[in-house]
Protein backbone atom coordinates (compact mmCIF):
# COMPACT_ATOMS: atom_id res chain seq x y z
CA UNK A 1 0.00 0.00 0.00
CA UNK A 2 1.43 3.36 -1.02
CA UNK A 3 1.96 6.31 1.29
CA UNK A 4 -0.81 8.24 -0.47
CA UNK A 5 -3.29 5.41 0.12
CA UNK A 6 -2.27 5.09 3.77
CA UNK A 7 -2.62 8.82 4.37
CA UNK A 8 -5.95 8.88 2.52
CA UNK A 9 -7.38 5.90 4.42
CA UNK A 10 -6.15 7.27 7.73
CA UNK A 11 -7.64 10.70 7.02
CA UNK A 12 -10.92 9.15 5.86
CA UNK A 13 -11.13 7.00 8.96
CA UNK A 14 -10.48 9.95 11.22
CA UNK A 15 -12.90 12.22 9.36
CA UNK A 16 -15.55 9.49 9.26
CA UNK A 17 -15.30 8.98 13.01
CA UNK A 18 -15.46 12.71 13.63
CA UNK A 19 -18.39 13.23 11.24
CA UNK A 20 -20.21 10.28 12.79
CA UNK A 21 -19.63 11.65 16.27
CA UNK A 22 -20.79 15.10 15.20
CA UNK A 23 -23.89 13.67 13.55
CA UNK A 24 -24.76 11.67 16.67
CA UNK A 25 -24.20 14.66 18.95
CA UNK A 26 -26.13 17.02 16.70
CA UNK A 27 -28.95 14.49 16.34
CA UNK A 28 -29.25 14.19 20.10
CA UNK A 29 -29.02 17.92 20.55
CA UNK A 30 -31.63 18.59 17.88
CA UNK A 31 -33.95 15.93 19.29
CA UNK A 32 -33.58 17.39 22.77
CA UNK A 33 -33.97 20.93 21.46
CA UNK A 34 -37.10 20.07 19.50
CA UNK A 35 -38.54 18.32 22.56
CA UNK A 36 -37.83 21.38 24.72
CA UNK A 37 -39.17 23.77 22.13
CA UNK A 38 -42.31 21.70 21.71
CA UNK A 39 -42.80 21.46 25.45
CA UNK A 40 -42.26 25.21 25.81
CA UNK A 41 -44.70 25.96 23.03
CA UNK A 42 -47.31 23.69 24.59
CA UNK A 43 -46.75 25.38 27.95
CA UNK A 44 -47.35 28.82 26.42
CA UNK A 45 -50.45 27.56 24.71
CA UNK A 46 -51.65 26.00 27.97
CA UNK A 47 -51.16 29.29 29.82
CA UNK A 48 -53.06 31.12 27.13
CA UNK A 49 -55.92 28.64 27.39
CA UNK A 50 -55.84 28.91 31.21
CA UNK A 51 -56.05 32.70 30.97
CA UNK A 52 -58.97 32.50 28.58
CA UNK A 53 -60.61 29.94 30.83
CA UNK A 54 -60.34 32.26 33.83
CA UNK A 55 -62.11 35.05 32.02
CA UNK A 56 -64.77 32.88 30.41
CA UNK A 57 -65.85 30.95 33.56
CA UNK A 58 -66.67 27.26 33.91
CA UNK A 59 -69.89 27.23 31.95
CA UNK A 60 -68.25 27.59 28.61
CA UNK A 61 -65.25 25.30 29.30
CA UNK A 62 -66.01 22.78 26.55
CA UNK A 63 -66.66 25.52 24.00
CA UNK A 64 -63.40 27.18 24.99
CA UNK A 65 -61.53 23.88 24.62
CA UNK A 66 -63.02 23.29 21.17
CA UNK A 67 -62.29 26.82 20.03
CA UNK A 68 -58.72 26.79 21.41
CA UNK A 69 -58.02 23.34 19.93
CA UNK A 70 -59.21 24.50 16.52
CA UNK A 71 -57.09 27.66 16.76
CA UNK A 72 -53.91 25.95 18.05
CA UNK A 73 -54.15 22.73 16.12
CA UNK A 74 -53.46 20.80 19.28
CA UNK A 75 -55.63 18.87 21.67
CA UNK A 76 -56.86 21.07 24.53
CA UNK A 77 -58.26 19.55 27.71
CA UNK A 78 -59.73 21.41 30.72
CA UNK A 79 -59.81 19.56 34.04
CA UNK A 80 -61.58 20.92 37.16
CA UNK A 81 -60.14 20.73 40.63
CA UNK A 82 -61.78 17.35 41.23
CA UNK A 83 -60.10 15.78 38.21
CA UNK A 84 -63.15 15.68 35.97
CA UNK A 85 -62.70 16.64 32.33
CA UNK A 86 -65.04 19.54 31.67
CA UNK A 87 -63.76 20.38 28.23
CA UNK A 88 -61.82 18.56 25.46
CA UNK A 89 -61.26 19.62 21.86
CA UNK A 90 -61.40 16.01 20.60
CA UNK A 91 -64.56 14.87 22.47
CA UNK A 92 -68.12 16.14 22.40
CA UNK A 93 -69.72 17.33 25.56
CA UNK A 94 -71.91 14.14 26.01
CA UNK A 95 -68.71 12.00 25.75
CA UNK A 96 -66.91 13.93 28.45
CA UNK A 97 -68.78 12.09 31.20
CA UNK A 98 -67.36 8.79 29.97
CA UNK A 99 -63.72 9.95 30.26
CA UNK A 100 -61.67 8.78 33.18
CA UNK A 101 -60.94 11.06 36.07
CA UNK A 102 -57.66 12.92 35.36
CA UNK A 103 -56.79 13.77 38.92
CA UNK A 104 -53.98 11.16 38.93
CA UNK A 105 -52.55 12.04 35.56
CA UNK A 106 -48.80 12.84 36.09
CA UNK A 107 -48.94 16.20 34.34
CA UNK A 108 -52.14 17.16 36.22
CA UNK A 109 -50.66 16.19 39.58
CA UNK A 110 -47.44 18.13 38.86
CA UNK A 111 -49.36 21.19 37.56
CA UNK A 112 -51.67 21.22 40.61
CA UNK A 113 -48.64 21.12 42.87
CA UNK A 114 -46.13 23.41 41.08
CA UNK A 115 -48.18 25.23 38.50
CA UNK A 116 -46.63 23.44 35.45
CA UNK A 117 -46.37 19.77 34.60
CA UNK A 118 -45.53 17.61 31.59
CA UNK A 119 -45.36 13.99 30.64
CA UNK A 120 -45.00 11.73 27.64
CA UNK A 121 -47.16 8.68 27.61
CA UNK A 122 -49.87 6.75 25.82
CA UNK A 123 -53.23 8.40 26.07
CA UNK A 124 -55.91 5.98 27.42
CA UNK A 125 -58.65 8.00 25.72
CA UNK A 126 -56.97 8.74 22.37
CA UNK A 127 -54.95 5.52 22.23
CA UNK A 128 -51.68 7.04 20.93
CA UNK A 129 -48.54 8.41 22.54
CA UNK A 130 -48.73 12.09 23.25
CA UNK A 131 -46.76 14.85 24.90
CA UNK A 132 -48.79 16.55 27.61
CA UNK A 133 -48.13 19.97 29.14
CA UNK A 134 -50.48 21.22 31.85
CA UNK A 135 -50.72 24.49 33.81
CA UNK A 136 -52.73 25.34 36.81
CA UNK A 137 -55.89 27.29 35.94
CA UNK A 138 -58.44 29.31 37.92
CA UNK A 139 -60.22 27.83 40.90
CA UNK A 140 -57.82 24.87 41.15
CA UNK A 141 -58.53 23.59 37.63
CA UNK A 142 -55.84 22.52 35.10
CA UNK A 143 -55.58 23.54 31.45
CA UNK A 144 -53.74 20.93 29.40
CA UNK A 145 -52.44 21.03 25.81
CA UNK A 146 -51.08 17.92 24.11
CA UNK A 147 -49.71 16.89 20.79
CA UNK A 148 -49.14 13.44 19.34
CA UNK A 149 -45.53 12.24 19.31
CA UNK A 150 -45.95 11.12 15.69
CA UNK A 151 -45.84 14.79 14.65
CA UNK A 152 -42.76 15.30 16.79
CA UNK A 153 -41.13 12.25 15.22
CA UNK A 154 -41.76 13.71 11.79
CA UNK A 155 -40.00 16.88 12.87
CA UNK A 156 -37.22 14.74 14.35
CA UNK A 157 -36.88 12.74 11.13
CA UNK A 158 -36.67 15.85 8.98
CA UNK A 159 -34.05 17.37 11.26
CA UNK A 160 -32.12 14.08 11.35
CA UNK A 161 -32.25 13.84 7.55
CA UNK A 162 -30.88 17.36 7.28
CA UNK A 163 -28.08 16.51 9.74
CA UNK A 164 -27.20 13.33 7.83
CA UNK A 165 -27.14 15.21 4.54
CA UNK A 166 -24.88 17.85 6.07
CA UNK A 167 -22.63 15.10 7.49
CA UNK A 168 -22.46 13.31 4.12
CA UNK A 169 -21.59 16.54 2.37
CA UNK A 170 -18.96 17.23 5.00
CA UNK A 171 -17.60 13.69 4.53
CA UNK A 172 -17.36 14.14 0.76
CA UNK A 173 -15.60 17.47 1.17
CA UNK A 174 -13.32 15.89 3.76
CA UNK A 175 -12.52 13.02 1.39
CA UNK A 176 -11.56 15.45 -1.37
CA UNK A 177 -9.52 17.51 1.07
CA UNK A 178 -7.84 14.40 2.48
CA UNK A 179 -6.98 13.18 -1.03
CA UNK A 180 -5.44 16.52 -1.96
CA UNK A 181 -3.63 16.67 1.38
CA UNK A 182 -2.28 13.12 1.07
CA UNK A 183 -1.13 13.82 -2.48
CA UNK A 184 0.57 17.04 -1.44
CA UNK A 185 2.28 15.38 1.54
CA UNK A 186 3.18 12.06 -0.06
CA UNK A 187 4.44 13.28 -3.44
CA UNK A 188 7.71 14.83 -2.20
CA UNK A 189 8.18 11.99 0.28
CA UNK A 190 7.67 9.37 -2.45
CA UNK A 191 10.11 11.27 -4.64
CA UNK A 192 12.65 11.39 -1.82
CA UNK A 193 12.13 7.66 -1.25
CA UNK A 194 12.79 6.95 -4.94
CA UNK A 195 15.90 9.12 -4.91
CA UNK A 196 17.16 7.41 -1.74
CA UNK A 197 16.61 3.95 -3.28
CA UNK A 198 18.42 5.05 -6.45
CA UNK A 199 21.34 6.39 -4.40
CA UNK A 200 21.48 3.15 -2.42
CA UNK A 201 21.50 1.20 -5.71
CA UNK A 202 24.45 3.26 -6.96
CA UNK A 203 22.66 5.70 -9.30
CA UNK A 204 24.22 8.94 -8.10
CA UNK A 205 22.75 10.96 -10.98
CA UNK A 206 19.31 11.18 -9.31
CA UNK A 207 18.49 14.42 -7.52
CA UNK A 208 15.30 15.38 -5.60
CA UNK A 209 13.18 18.43 -6.51
CA UNK A 210 13.92 21.37 -4.21
CA UNK A 211 10.47 23.05 -4.44
CA UNK A 212 8.84 21.26 -1.50
CA UNK A 213 7.94 23.56 1.40
CA UNK A 214 8.88 23.30 5.06
CA UNK A 215 10.67 20.34 6.59
CA UNK A 216 10.18 18.22 3.47
CA UNK A 217 12.02 20.87 1.46
CA UNK A 218 14.80 20.89 4.04
CA UNK A 219 14.99 17.11 3.79
CA UNK A 220 15.12 17.31 -0.03
CA UNK A 221 17.95 19.84 0.16
CA UNK A 222 19.81 17.59 2.61
CA UNK A 223 19.38 14.57 0.30
CA UNK A 224 20.58 16.70 -2.63
CA UNK A 225 23.73 17.68 -0.72
CA UNK A 226 24.20 14.07 0.37
CA UNK A 227 23.98 12.88 -3.26
CA UNK A 228 26.52 15.50 -4.34
CA UNK A 229 28.92 14.50 -1.58
CA UNK A 230 28.45 10.79 -2.31
CA UNK A 231 29.11 11.38 -6.00
CA UNK A 232 32.23 13.40 -5.24
CA UNK A 233 33.55 10.86 -2.75
CA UNK A 234 32.72 7.93 -5.00
CA UNK A 235 34.52 9.63 -7.89
CA UNK A 236 37.52 10.20 -5.65
CA UNK A 237 37.42 6.59 -4.45
CA UNK A 238 37.11 5.29 -8.01
CA UNK A 239 40.04 7.48 -9.05
CA UNK A 240 42.14 6.26 -6.14
CA UNK A 241 41.11 2.67 -6.79
CA UNK A 242 41.96 2.98 -10.48
CA UNK A 243 45.29 4.56 -9.61
CA UNK A 244 46.02 1.84 -7.05
CA UNK A 245 44.97 -0.90 -9.48
CA UNK A 246 47.15 0.55 -12.23
CA UNK A 247 50.04 0.94 -9.81
CA UNK A 248 49.75 -2.62 -8.51
CA UNK A 249 49.32 -4.08 -12.00
CA UNK A 250 52.35 -2.16 -13.26
CA UNK A 251 54.62 -3.52 -10.54
CA UNK A 252 57.33 -5.94 -11.56
CA UNK A 253 56.60 -7.67 -8.27
CA UNK A 254 53.68 -10.03 -7.88
CA UNK A 255 51.08 -9.18 -5.23
CA UNK A 256 48.50 -11.60 -3.80
CA UNK A 257 45.84 -10.59 -1.23
CA UNK A 258 44.22 -13.34 0.87
CA UNK A 259 41.28 -12.65 3.21
CA UNK A 260 40.54 -14.24 6.58
CA UNK A 261 38.51 -17.00 4.89
CA UNK A 262 41.66 -18.09 3.00
CA UNK A 263 40.28 -16.83 -0.30
CA UNK A 264 42.49 -15.03 -2.83
CA UNK A 265 40.63 -11.74 -3.38
CA UNK A 266 43.21 -9.80 -5.38
CA UNK A 267 46.09 -10.78 -7.65
CA UNK A 268 47.93 -8.65 -10.17
CA UNK A 269 48.98 -9.90 -13.60
CA UNK A 270 52.61 -10.34 -12.60
CA UNK A 271 51.63 -12.67 -9.75
CA UNK A 272 49.48 -14.71 -12.15
CA UNK A 273 52.47 -15.13 -14.45
CA UNK A 274 54.92 -16.04 -11.72
CA UNK A 275 52.56 -18.46 -9.94
CA UNK A 276 51.06 -19.82 -13.17
CA UNK A 277 47.37 -19.16 -12.31
CA UNK A 278 46.47 -17.04 -15.35
CA UNK A 279 43.02 -18.49 -16.04
CA UNK A 280 41.52 -18.61 -12.54
CA UNK A 281 39.15 -15.78 -11.62
CA UNK A 282 39.20 -14.28 -8.15
CA UNK A 283 38.08 -15.02 -5.55
CA UNK A 284 39.37 -18.58 -5.23
CA UNK A 285 40.76 -20.73 -2.44
CA UNK A 286 44.48 -20.70 -1.69
CA UNK A 287 44.47 -24.45 -2.38
CA UNK A 288 44.62 -23.54 -6.09
CA UNK A 289 47.98 -21.82 -5.62
CA UNK A 290 51.10 -23.87 -6.46
CA UNK A 291 51.69 -26.67 -3.95
CA UNK A 292 55.14 -25.47 -3.00
CA UNK A 293 55.85 -26.21 0.70
CA UNK A 294 57.79 -22.98 1.24
CA UNK A 295 54.97 -20.95 -0.33
CA UNK A 296 52.35 -22.61 1.85
CA UNK A 297 54.49 -22.14 4.98
CA UNK A 298 54.98 -18.39 4.59
CA UNK A 299 51.34 -17.88 3.62
CA UNK A 300 49.96 -19.91 6.53
CA UNK A 301 52.35 -18.14 8.89
CA UNK A 302 51.06 -14.72 7.79
CA UNK A 303 47.44 -15.91 8.04
CA UNK A 304 48.24 -17.00 11.58
CA UNK A 305 49.27 -13.44 12.49
CA UNK A 306 53.04 -13.87 12.20
CA UNK A 307 55.50 -12.15 9.86
CA UNK A 308 57.67 -15.01 8.55
CA UNK A 309 61.12 -14.42 7.12
CA UNK A 310 61.35 -14.08 3.32
CA UNK A 311 62.19 -17.31 1.55
CA UNK A 312 63.60 -18.10 -1.87
CA UNK A 313 62.14 -20.95 -3.92
CA UNK A 314 62.45 -22.35 -7.42
CA UNK A 315 59.06 -22.58 -9.13
CA UNK A 316 58.39 -23.29 -12.80
CA UNK A 317 62.11 -22.83 -13.62
CA UNK A 318 62.08 -19.42 -11.92
CA UNK A 319 63.81 -18.28 -8.78
CA UNK A 320 61.25 -16.44 -6.63
CA UNK A 321 61.55 -14.50 -3.37
CA UNK A 322 58.40 -14.84 -1.23
CA UNK A 323 57.48 -12.30 1.47
CA UNK A 324 54.18 -12.52 3.40
CA UNK A 325 52.75 -10.08 5.94
CA UNK A 326 49.52 -10.35 8.00
CA UNK A 327 46.63 -7.90 7.60
CA UNK A 328 44.73 -6.32 10.52
CA UNK A 329 41.51 -7.87 9.18
CA UNK A 330 42.92 -11.37 9.52
CA UNK A 331 44.10 -11.89 5.94
CA UNK A 332 47.57 -11.66 4.46
CA UNK A 333 49.51 -10.09 1.60
CA UNK A 334 52.02 -12.18 -0.33
CA UNK A 335 54.72 -10.44 -2.40
CA UNK A 336 56.42 -12.48 -5.12
CA UNK A 337 59.67 -11.13 -6.58
CA UNK A 338 61.26 -12.76 -9.63
CA UNK A 339 64.99 -13.19 -8.96
CA UNK A 340 65.64 -15.30 -12.03
CA UNK A 341 67.31 -12.51 -14.00
CA UNK A 342 69.27 -11.38 -10.95
CA UNK A 343 70.53 -14.86 -10.21
CA UNK A 344 71.34 -15.34 -13.90
CA UNK A 345 73.29 -12.08 -13.93
CA UNK A 346 75.13 -13.13 -10.80
CA UNK A 347 76.00 -16.42 -12.47
CA UNK A 348 77.09 -14.58 -15.61
CA UNK A 349 79.21 -12.23 -13.52
CA UNK A 350 80.84 -15.14 -11.75
CA UNK A 351 81.41 -16.89 -15.06
CA UNK A 352 82.73 -13.67 -16.53
CA UNK A 353 85.25 -13.17 -13.74
CA UNK A 354 86.27 -16.81 -13.93
CA UNK A 355 86.55 -16.71 -17.75
CA UNK A 356 88.53 -13.45 -17.80
CA UNK A 357 90.84 -14.80 -15.14
CA UNK A 358 91.26 -18.04 -17.06
CA UNK A 359 91.71 -16.33 -20.43
CA UNK A 360 94.36 -13.98 -19.09
CA UNK A 361 96.11 -16.53 -16.89
CA UNK A 362 97.15 -18.73 -19.84
CA UNK A 363 98.95 -16.04 -21.88
CA UNK A 364 100.35 -14.49 -18.71
CA UNK A 365 101.76 -17.87 -17.72
CA UNK A 366 103.31 -18.24 -21.17
CA UNK A 367 104.79 -14.75 -21.06
CA UNK A 368 106.08 -15.19 -17.53
CA UNK A 369 107.59 -18.60 -18.20
CA UNK A 370 109.43 -17.65 -21.36
CA UNK A 371 110.57 -14.35 -19.86
CA UNK A 372 112.09 -16.16 -16.86
CA UNK A 373 113.79 -18.59 -19.23
CA UNK A 374 115.29 -15.73 -21.23
CA UNK A 375 116.46 -13.99 -18.07
CA UNK A 376 117.85 -16.98 -16.18
CA UNK A 377 119.26 -19.03 -19.09
CA UNK A 378 121.11 -18.24 -22.28
CA UNK A 379 119.26 -20.31 -24.93
CA UNK A 380 120.41 -20.44 -28.53
CA UNK A 381 119.35 -17.67 -30.91
CA UNK A 382 116.77 -19.81 -32.66
CA UNK A 383 115.18 -20.78 -29.34
CA UNK A 384 115.25 -17.18 -28.17
CA UNK A 385 113.47 -16.18 -31.38
CA UNK A 386 110.79 -18.83 -30.71
CA UNK A 387 110.37 -17.66 -27.13
CA UNK A 388 110.00 -14.08 -28.31
CA UNK A 389 107.37 -15.07 -30.86
CA UNK A 390 105.38 -16.92 -28.19
CA UNK A 391 105.59 -13.92 -25.87
CA UNK A 392 104.42 -11.63 -28.70
CA UNK A 393 101.49 -13.93 -29.59
CA UNK A 394 100.39 -14.18 -25.97
CA UNK A 395 100.65 -10.41 -25.58
CA UNK A 396 98.58 -9.85 -28.69
CA UNK A 397 96.03 -12.33 -27.41
CA UNK A 398 95.75 -10.45 -24.12
CA UNK A 399 95.52 -7.18 -26.05
CA UNK A 400 92.64 -8.54 -28.14
CA UNK A 401 90.80 -9.72 -25.03
CA UNK A 402 91.22 -6.33 -23.38
CA UNK A 403 90.13 -4.49 -26.55
CA UNK A 404 87.02 -6.67 -26.91
CA UNK A 405 86.14 -6.16 -23.25
CA UNK A 406 86.50 -2.40 -23.63
CA UNK A 407 84.29 -2.47 -26.73
CA UNK A 408 81.63 -4.44 -24.86
CA UNK A 409 81.81 -2.12 -21.87
CA UNK A 410 81.50 0.97 -24.08
CA UNK A 411 78.50 -0.42 -25.97
CA UNK A 412 76.66 -1.66 -22.86
CA UNK A 413 77.19 1.56 -20.93
CA UNK A 414 75.88 3.73 -23.77
CA UNK A 415 79.25 5.34 -24.33
CA UNK A 416 78.99 4.39 -27.98
CA UNK A 417 75.96 5.39 -30.06
CA UNK A 418 75.61 4.23 -33.69
CA UNK A 419 75.30 6.72 -36.50
CA UNK A 420 73.19 4.87 -39.07
CA UNK A 421 73.61 5.76 -42.73
CA UNK A 422 73.10 3.91 -46.00
CA UNK A 423 76.05 1.49 -45.83
CA UNK A 424 77.20 -0.72 -48.76
CA UNK A 425 77.28 -4.34 -47.64
CA UNK A 426 79.38 -5.46 -50.65
CA UNK A 427 82.10 -2.91 -49.92
CA UNK A 428 82.15 -3.82 -46.22
CA UNK A 429 82.37 -7.55 -47.09
CA UNK A 430 85.23 -6.88 -49.53
CA UNK A 431 87.18 -5.05 -46.81
CA UNK A 432 86.67 -7.95 -44.43
CA UNK A 433 87.66 -10.53 -47.07
CA UNK A 434 90.87 -8.61 -47.74
CA UNK A 435 91.87 -8.63 -44.07
CA UNK A 436 91.07 -12.35 -43.66
CA UNK A 437 92.36 -13.56 -47.03
CA UNK A 438 95.55 -15.05 -45.59
CA UNK A 439 93.76 -16.99 -42.83
CA UNK A 440 91.18 -18.31 -45.30
CA UNK A 441 93.79 -19.41 -47.83
CA UNK A 442 95.71 -21.19 -45.08
CA UNK A 443 92.64 -23.31 -44.35
CA UNK A 444 91.61 -23.65 -48.00
CA UNK A 445 88.37 -21.69 -47.39
CA UNK A 446 86.64 -19.80 -50.17
CA UNK A 447 85.26 -16.35 -49.29
CA UNK A 448 82.15 -15.58 -51.31
CA UNK A 449 79.63 -12.72 -51.52
CA UNK A 450 75.95 -13.19 -52.37
CA UNK A 451 74.55 -9.71 -51.75
CA UNK A 452 71.04 -9.30 -53.17
CA UNK A 453 70.44 -6.33 -55.44
CA UNK A 454 67.40 -5.22 -53.40
CA UNK A 455 69.42 -5.36 -50.18
CA UNK A 456 72.78 -4.01 -51.32
CA UNK A 457 72.68 -1.21 -48.80
CA UNK A 458 71.46 -1.29 -45.21
CA UNK A 459 70.93 1.47 -42.71
CA UNK A 460 73.77 0.97 -40.25
CA UNK A 461 76.87 2.55 -38.79
CA UNK A 462 79.63 1.70 -41.34
CA UNK A 463 82.25 0.95 -38.68
CA UNK A 464 79.84 -1.21 -36.74
CA UNK A 465 78.80 -3.05 -39.93
CA UNK A 466 82.44 -3.87 -40.78
CA UNK A 467 83.03 -5.07 -37.19
CA UNK A 468 79.90 -7.25 -37.33
CA UNK A 469 80.96 -8.85 -40.62
CA UNK A 470 84.57 -9.17 -39.47
CA UNK A 471 83.62 -11.03 -36.29
CA UNK A 472 81.17 -13.32 -38.09
CA UNK A 473 83.48 -14.11 -41.03
CA UNK A 474 86.50 -14.59 -38.77
CA UNK A 475 84.50 -16.94 -36.55
CA UNK A 476 83.25 -18.87 -39.60
CA UNK A 477 86.78 -19.24 -41.07
CA UNK A 478 88.07 -20.39 -37.70
CA UNK A 479 85.63 -23.32 -37.66
CA UNK A 480 85.74 -24.24 -41.36
CA UNK A 481 88.35 -26.28 -43.25
CA UNK A 482 88.27 -26.88 -46.98
CA UNK A 483 84.86 -25.27 -47.44
CA UNK A 484 83.29 -21.88 -48.05
CA UNK A 485 82.18 -18.82 -46.12
CA UNK A 486 79.47 -16.70 -47.75
CA UNK A 487 78.24 -13.21 -46.90
CA UNK A 488 74.68 -12.68 -48.10
CA UNK A 489 71.74 -10.32 -47.73
CA UNK A 490 68.01 -10.62 -48.22
CA UNK A 491 65.33 -7.95 -47.95
CA UNK A 492 62.58 -8.11 -45.37
CA UNK A 493 59.69 -5.81 -44.46
CA UNK A 494 61.10 -2.77 -42.65
CA UNK A 495 64.76 -3.71 -43.10
CA UNK A 496 67.19 -6.34 -44.38
CA UNK A 497 68.93 -9.46 -43.15
CA UNK A 498 72.74 -9.66 -43.36
CA UNK A 499 74.17 -13.12 -42.76
CA UNK A 500 77.31 -15.24 -42.87
CA UNK A 501 76.96 -18.88 -43.87
CA UNK A 502 79.75 -21.47 -43.63
CA UNK A 503 80.18 -25.16 -44.37
CA UNK A 504 82.17 -25.90 -41.23
CA UNK A 505 81.79 -28.28 -38.33
CA UNK A 506 78.50 -26.81 -37.09
CA UNK A 507 77.19 -26.35 -33.55
CA UNK A 508 75.22 -28.91 -31.51
CA UNK A 509 71.63 -27.80 -30.78
CA UNK A 510 72.13 -27.64 -27.00
CA UNK A 511 74.79 -24.94 -27.42
CA UNK A 512 72.91 -22.64 -29.81
CA UNK A 513 70.99 -20.63 -27.11
CA UNK A 514 74.26 -19.61 -25.41
CA UNK A 515 76.69 -18.87 -28.26
CA UNK A 516 76.06 -15.11 -27.94
CA UNK A 517 77.16 -15.07 -24.27
CA UNK A 518 80.57 -13.68 -23.36
CA UNK A 519 83.42 -16.25 -23.32
CA UNK A 520 81.06 -19.07 -24.23
CA UNK A 521 82.73 -21.65 -26.44
CA UNK A 522 81.35 -24.85 -27.92
CA UNK A 523 84.87 -26.36 -27.91
CA UNK A 524 86.99 -24.24 -25.55
CA UNK A 525 90.31 -25.97 -26.25
CA UNK A 526 89.96 -25.77 -30.03
CA UNK A 527 88.78 -22.17 -29.95
CA UNK A 528 91.69 -21.11 -27.80
CA UNK A 529 94.16 -22.83 -30.12
CA UNK A 530 92.57 -21.01 -33.06
CA UNK A 531 93.03 -17.66 -31.33
CA UNK A 532 89.42 -16.84 -30.47
CA UNK A 533 88.57 -14.77 -27.41
CA UNK A 534 84.95 -15.95 -26.98
CA UNK A 535 83.68 -12.31 -27.19
CA UNK A 536 83.09 -11.89 -30.92
CA UNK A 537 79.47 -13.09 -31.09
CA UNK A 538 78.63 -11.19 -27.90
CA UNK A 539 79.96 -7.98 -29.49
CA UNK A 540 77.91 -8.70 -32.62
CA UNK A 541 74.71 -9.07 -30.58
CA UNK A 542 75.27 -5.81 -28.71
CA UNK A 543 76.09 -3.86 -31.89
CA UNK A 544 72.96 -5.14 -33.64
CA UNK A 545 70.71 -4.42 -30.65
CA UNK A 546 72.15 -0.88 -30.52
CA UNK A 547 70.74 -0.44 -34.04
CA UNK A 548 67.33 -1.73 -32.88
CA UNK A 549 67.82 -5.06 -34.68
CA UNK A 550 68.10 -8.68 -33.66
CA UNK A 551 70.37 -11.66 -34.25
CA UNK A 552 69.80 -15.37 -34.67
CA UNK A 553 71.76 -18.53 -35.51
CA UNK A 554 71.00 -21.85 -37.22
CA UNK A 555 73.33 -24.83 -37.36
CA UNK A 556 73.57 -28.55 -37.99
CA UNK A 557 76.60 -30.48 -36.79
CA UNK A 558 78.81 -31.39 -39.74
CA UNK A 559 76.84 -29.23 -42.21
CA UNK A 560 77.77 -25.70 -41.21
CA UNK A 561 76.38 -22.71 -39.38
CA UNK A 562 74.41 -19.63 -40.41
CA UNK A 563 74.40 -16.46 -38.32
CA UNK A 564 72.31 -13.53 -39.56
CA UNK A 565 71.37 -10.12 -38.20
CA UNK A 566 68.35 -7.96 -38.98
CA UNK A 567 68.98 -4.22 -39.43
CA UNK A 568 65.81 -2.06 -39.62
CA UNK A 569 65.39 0.76 -42.12
CA UNK A 570 64.38 3.32 -39.48
CA UNK A 571 66.60 4.76 -36.78
CA UNK A 572 66.15 2.90 -33.51
CA UNK A 573 65.96 4.49 -30.11
CA UNK A 574 69.26 3.37 -28.72
CA UNK A 575 69.32 2.21 -25.12
CA UNK A 576 72.04 0.32 -23.30
CA UNK A 577 71.47 -3.46 -23.53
Amino acid sequence: MTLTQRLLLGSLLLVSVLVGAVVVVIDQRVRSRIARESAGQLAREARLVAAQWGRAGTGSADSLANMAGAALGHRVTLVDSAGRVIGDSEFDEPALSRLENHARRPEVVEASRSGLGSSRRVSPSAGDEELYVAVRGPRGGVARVSVGTRALEQIFDEAQRDVFLAGLLALILAMATAWLFSRAVSRPIVELSGVARALAAGDLSRRPALSAPGEVGDLAAAVHRLAEQLAARLTALESERSLLTTLVDSLNEGAVVVDARRQVTRMNERARQLLDVRDRAVPFAIDFLPREPALRDVLHGALGGRAPEPVEVTLNSRTLALTARPLPSGGAVLAVLDLTATRRLEAVRRDFVANVSHELRTPLTVVGGFAETLVDDDPPAEQRRHFAQMIRASTRRMQRIVDDLLDLSRIESGGWVPNPVAADVSAAAADVFTSLHGAARAKNVRLESAVADRARTVRADPTALRQILSNLVENAVRHTAGGSVTVYTRPDGGGAWVGVRDTGSGIPPEHLPRIFERFYRVDPARSREAGGTGLGLSIVRHLVEAHGGRVRAESQPGRGTTVEVFLPDRDAAVTPP
